[in-house]
């Protein structure tokens, strides 16, 4: 059987600690959602990131590099024009649970989605998205079975510490217009042969909508809080 897509946390995706810091401190911190909404961004993130090699802290991994701009989207969707945050990121996560070997090549994939992210860089963390999409030799493998995934969002809302957070210094958001989201949704795989399966998925993201423009993905956090 074919190995489907990882998910976030099968596949140890962890957040560059500059990016890390820059978003805790600046969206956050100023929400004053101090120990619980840290650990949603720190946690997992910071045990990864100390087992890291050292090397991995001077040049980018494949999945970290920026794609092609000439390589195309193949089946990824283009960013949908939302300026609202959960509408958006319900979006952004259909995007991430889909796939297509048989039509995109990893290249097209990673392209597709970074097209997707804000470009303020600042608060952008591409690493915990393109650390999603598969080294090459097992996208590879993906490819020869002819697997692809498919997507179904139930239901998207904010965590209650951020609601919490954000009810409690509204004007705290005005700094980076970063909104924290949780999405569950199913995500169905099949491949050759008449094989599949599906399996419940769930992702805690970080988008990023200012006033009067589209919203943009900034991050995936290391785990899901509902």
């Amino acid at each position: 059987m074919p190995k489907r897509l990882p998910s976030l946390s099968e596949y140890g995706v962890t957040w560059s600690a500059n990016k890390r810091v820059a978003i805790v401190a600046l969206v956050i911190t100023a929400l004053l959602a101090l120990a619980a909404t840290a650990a949603w961004f720190s946690g997992r993130g910071e045990h990864h990131q100390s087992a890291d090699p050292p090397s991995q802290n001077s040049s980018s991994s494949p999945s970290e590099a920026a794609p092609k701009p000439a390589a195309g989207s193949g089946s990824v969707p283009k960013p949908p024009q939302i300026a609202e945050p959960v509408a958006f990121a319900k979006a952004a996560a259909q995007m991430l649970w889909s796939y297509d070997t048989r039509d995109t090549s990893r290249d097209q994939q990673l392209a597709g989605m970074r097209a997707w992210m804000t470009k303020e860089t600042q608060y952008t963390d591409w690493a915990s998205v393109s650390g999603q999409v598969p080294d090459p030799l097992l996208w590879s493998r993906m490819t020869d079975q002819d697997q692809h995934a498919s997507a179904t969002v139930t239901e998207g809302h904010y965590p209650g510490a951020f609601k919490q957070a954000l009810a409690e210094d509204p004007s705290a958001i005005t700094e980076a217009y970063i909104y924290v989201v949780t999405v569950n949704g199913k995500q169905q795989i099949e491949w050759k042969k008449g094989g599949g399966g599906a399996e419940d998925r769930a992702v805690t993201l970080a988008v990023q909508c200012r006033p009067n423009h589209d919203c943009t993905l900034a991050a995936i956090a290391p785990s899901v809080t509902q």
